[in-house]
């Protein structure tokens, strides 16, 4: 039996995985338990108590500075902000924590995780604008130079570049690393009042809105379900070795903005309002999956159409328990 370390435990990953595993997705590796770290972990049970029971440990630790960690045979390390006005307000801010955060815990890790078998969770954001005639970003793609990023992603990807750096290091050093450069998700966790399409589109449903689409170019994503995610995760963080290999975590399975929307839409009977195409670049970001399928046997278990319904249905339970 085994047990779990995520590190930024409270977020999107956090919380699907503490979901997972209550419902026992991670049987497969043996985790008995989970230590969750994060600045607030205290906090996190006055909020998420139904994720905590007697199997989870929280740890009220920030990465950026603590000096000890907990030990663990298996490590997530998901700790960075998802929420694009911080990047845009204080991207400098966001910038140093992602870079201290991961600093310091390869420092630590040295001590403490000599034999635990570690994930970073990175970004496709580092690979910079998807090209026009690339169908999917692959592992291997040339990354875009950081001045040519846009400006609220330049500081996010810089830091998530310097990040997977001193993972590879740190398998150089003998270390057990890995890095998932992760997509879109979609899930019950995801924020529905964010920079999020999927998530806010799933709000202006349930609030019975028309839900707009502000976007006036081609816009494709794709989405993977949380719960394929944490599988993804725990994969890959077994498959970790001194060599630090490297998957895209994503969906490759592309739909418009337009045509998520109507998707929403569908579940539940509400508008759709779109603005007009008025600029023919299009905007892609979509991962090639085939190495992480190939190398890990992983595959897409949960359809697009499937993942917005299981997660509309998880957050309608959720307010029907909590009412």
């Amino acid at each position: 039996m085994a047990n779990l370390l995520v590190i930024g435990g409270t977020g999107f990953f956090g919380k699907s995985i503490l979901d997972g595993f209550q419902r026992g997705l991670l049987q497969a590796w043996g985790i008995e338990s989970i230590d969750i770290m994060a600045r607030h972990a205290k906090e996190f049970k006055d909020t998420h108590g139904n994720l905590i029971n007697d199997r989870v440990r929280l740890h009220t630790l920030d990465i950026t500075r603590c000096n000890i960690l907990p030990k663990a045979e298996y490590v997530i390390h998901a700790a960075a902000s998802t929420n694009a006005v911080n990047y845009l307000m204080q991207p400098e801010k966001e910038k140093r924590n992602i870079q201290a955060g991961t600093y310091n815990y390869c420092k630590l890790a040295l001590d403490h995780h000599k034999n635990s078998k570690i994930v970073f969770c990175s970004s496709g954001a580092i690979y910079g604008q998807q090209s026009e005639g690339i169908e999917f970003i692959s592992e291997n793609s040339v990354l875009a130079p950081i001045e040519t990023l846009a400006e609220n992603k330049k500081d996010y990807a810089a830091a998530k570049r310097d990040a997977e750096n001193a993972i590879v290091d740190l398998g150089s050093a003998g270390l057990h690393t890995s890095i998932a450069r992760c997509f879109a998700f979609v899930g019950s966790f995801l924020p529905r009042d964010q920079h999020f399409a999927i998530g806010n589109f799933i709000e202006d449903g349930l609030k019975n809105r028309p839900i707009v689409v502000n976007a006036n170019r081609p816009v494709l994503r794709s989405y993977m379900h949380a719960d394929d995610l944490v599988y993804w995760l725990m994969t890959i963080c077994h498959s970790a070795s001194p060599l630090c290999p490297t998957y895209n975590v994503g969906s490759d399975q592309a739909v418009t903005i337009g045509e998520l929307a109507e998707l929403v839409a569908k579940r539940f009977t509400v508008e759709v309002n779109k603005a007009d195409l008025t600029q023919g670049n299009i905007d892609r970001y979509i991962p090639s999956i085939s190495k992480a399928i190939n190398e890990l046997g992983l595959n897409i278990s949960i359809d697009l159409s499937a993942a917005i319904d299981k997660t509309i249905e998880s957050i309608q339970m959720k307010k029907l328990h909590a009412s």
